[in-house]
């Protein structure tokens, strides 16, 4: 981890995917997971040391932004966050709150960055299913950290979109993972796009554990 003033205000941090990874902890484990996300950052915030930074500042706010090797942190004190796009303030929100915060800021700021991505970075797969049933035995049977997956409705069929960051699984990892999907369904016909556009998003990024939770 690398920190450093920008300017008597801001401090800029930097996170290195071995970081992560001496943390035990992934990307995807920020976007699903309030507690992962509470308990890293505010790791991070007493690594820094914020408090003797920042001594007598009532405003700390902060941006989250992922980056291709880890993720990059921006701490300010006494800015407004009215006049900065995606700043949050720690000082007014619960711990709750915080998390989910940051958590939406890595989301909309992936969202931005996988637009340029290449196809060598990122893994879209579609799975069809027979039935809802059928997404309910998957969910408990599958249990794996290294994806994202939406579920969605669409033309009264179910489909399940799997996202895989190559740079967080190997290929081999993945074809593995993709191959036991397979055992619950087919290849869909249908694009990401399409079902973006056209289909109803039932469960957004962590369908398979939100599924196990509600329906084990």
């Amino acid at each position: 981890m690398e920190m450093e003033h920008i300017n008597e205000n801001t401090i800029r941090v930097l996170i290195g995917n071995e970081d992560l990874a001496d943390r035990g902890i992934t990307f995807l484990d920020l976007l699903g997971n309030h507690k992962e996300v509470e308990n890293f950052f505010y790791s991070i915030l007493e690594e820094v040391d914020i408090e003797d930074e920042f001594q007598g500042s009532e405003a700390i706010t902060f941006q989250v932004l992922p980056k291709s090797d880890g993720l990059e942190l921006f701490i300010s004190k006494n800015a407004s966050v009215d006049d900065v796009p995606n700043i949050g303030s720690f000082n007014d929100l619960s711990s709750d709150e915080a998390s989910e915060m940051i958590r939406k800021q890595l989301e909309a700021s992936y969202v931005d960055e996988t637009k340029d991505l290449v196809d060598d970075s990122v893994r879209s797969f579609v799975l069809e299913l027979s039935s809802f049933d059928a997404m309910i035995q998957l969910a408990n049977e599958i249990y794996a950290k290294t994806m994202l997956a939406n579920l969605y409705k669409y033309k009264e069929k179910y489909f399940l979109q799997v996202i895989f960051f190559l740079d967080e699984v190997s290929v081999h990892e993945m074809e593995n993972e993709w191959s036991k999907l397979l055992e619950f369904g087919q290849v869909a016909s249908v694009t990401p796009e399409v079902l973006n556009e056209y289909g109803s998003c039932i469960m957004e990024r962590n369908a398979i554990e939100l599924t196990r939770y509600y329906f084990q």
